[in-house]
């Protein structure tokens, strides 16, 4: 079967830190602290969490002096963990005046967040603005102008809508809305530009909280601008909620070439680690084949034919090893991340997914003779049986690994047919 090539949509390029963003580069994960940046070794501890699970960029919030004041001891913090992770300075109320104030913030952010509608108002919001971007400038960062629903120019809103509501046939308020959000984030580019920021310095967002309308906002802002465009669902709540929210809306935007950066805004539960969003945005490119991460295991969902619950806790077992491999694997085994494997729980499809992975293994269901065999580039290598199943897979996973992906890429050969007993009842 032939694979779908995604066309992106065409884009300047932008440089943030070491990372490339826009169409000739792959689409970066991005994800934010939720700690007080004040405390910079909690926050740095949090920023290399965040970069290990494999979040390209990290942004973290700047709203006071205390907090300005210590972006660049995390920025060394992390450095010296050997962590170069991009920092992103979310800026609002008062970001020029923290700008002004702490140069040393500024110089170890390597992109500015600026919300216009948070800013301020007239001229003084102007002077501010401009002040942000002229700081820009001065230490050459990038800039991504971020609107959102939620805080959105009040002048601008109320002068679309009392044009709006001269028209002979007033379109829809929330369409109106729509377009206060597009042309607060282009007006504010425009404005960047004009100030000295090079256009190749400038990202936009336009984050709402309801799906189809972040579907029709960067439908419409990518057919009129050529900027690099950061996605994400605002607020997309908690658990599996936020997680369905954000990837049906960013799914489509995907599927249409729309979005150069993602974030998955999910709302943590208690004590919950922050890198679910990254898992959860890599995991989002990588079904829909844009960019691959980690291995992910194919595994069935489970029948009255897999009463034993052996395959549930071996696919969920492989899937956690694999992911927690890959901050060393990726350096030591160049394409690992694209390697596919599959954990099946019956004979109905478990061999012919099997053979489709790279490595997989066929469970036995209920019923059947307690057996399980190991298929290895589409041809049956070992058959296990036992009681310590799981831990003979994960080795053979492992062996597969170093002898695929390592240097020289011999794959693993063993005689074909050949069962393993592993401590038999």
């Amino acid at each position: 079967m032939d694979s779908v090539i995604i066309a992106r949509r065409p884009t300047r390029q932008v440089r943030v830190g070491h990372v490339l963003v826009g169409s000739d580069a792959p689409v970066v994960v991005q994800s934010m602290t939720n700690t007080d940046t004040a405390d910079a070794a909690a926050t740095a501890d949090q920023v290399y969490e965040l970069a290990d699970a494999g979040s390209e960029l990290v942004r973290i919030t700047v709203n006071s002096p205390e907090a300005a004041s210590k972006v660049a001891e995390i920025r060394q913090r992390l450095d010296g963990r050997g962590c170069g992770v991009p920092l992103v300075g979310d800026f609002h109320f008062n970001g020029d005046r923290l700008l002004r104030e702490f140069p040393d913030c500024a110089r170890a952010l390597a992109k500015y967040r600026i919300n216009p509608g948070n800013v301020g108002r007239g001229a003084k919001g102007d002077d501010k603005f401009a002040f942000m971007i002229r700081t820009a400038v001065e230490f050459d960062k990038p800039v991504r102008i971020g609107v959102n629903w939620g805080s959105l120019d009040a002048a601008l809103a109320t002068r679309l809508m009392d044009a709006n509501n001269r028209l002979s046939q007033p379109l829809p308020a929330d369409q109106v809305m729509r377009e206060a959000l597009i042309l607060s984030a282009l007006e504010s580019a425009e404005k960047a530009i004009d100030l000295g920021l090079s256009a190749d310095k400038i990202l936009l967002s336009c984050k709402v909280s309801h799906v189809q309308d972040l579907i029709a906002v960067y439908r419409d802002l990518a057919r009129r601008c050529d900027f690099p465009l950061h996605l994400g669902l605002t607020e997309a709540g908690m658990g599996t909620k936020g997680v369905v929210a954000s990837s049906a809306a960013l799914a489509i935007l995907l599927q249409e070439g729309i979005g150069d950066t993602i974030r998955i805004s999910l709302t943590p539960a208690p004590g919950e680690s922050r890198t679910r969003e990254v898992v959860v945005a890599q995991e989002l490119l990588q079904t829909m084949g844009l960019r691959s991460f980690t291995p992910l295991v194919t595994a069935c969902p489970g029948c009255g034919r897999t009463t034993s619950t052996l395959f549930q806790e071996l696919a969920e077992r492989i899937q956690a090893y694999l992911r927690a491999q890959m901050p060393i694997w990726r350096l030591q085994y160049p394409g690992v991340e694209e390697m596919k494997v599959a954990v099946m729980g019956c004979v109905v499809n478990g061999p012919g997914e099997s053979k489709l992975a790279d490595i997989g293994i066929s469970l036995p269901g209920t019923g059947e003779v307690p057996v399980a065999p190991v298929y290895i580039d589409g041809q049956k290598d070992v058959t296990l049986k036992g009681d310590d199943i799981a831990e003979a897979f994960t080795r053979i996973v492992d062996q597969y690994v170093q002898s695929r992906f390592g240097e020289g890429g011999s794959r693993r050969t063993a005689p074909a047919g050949k069962t393993i007993p592993i401590r038999q009842v």
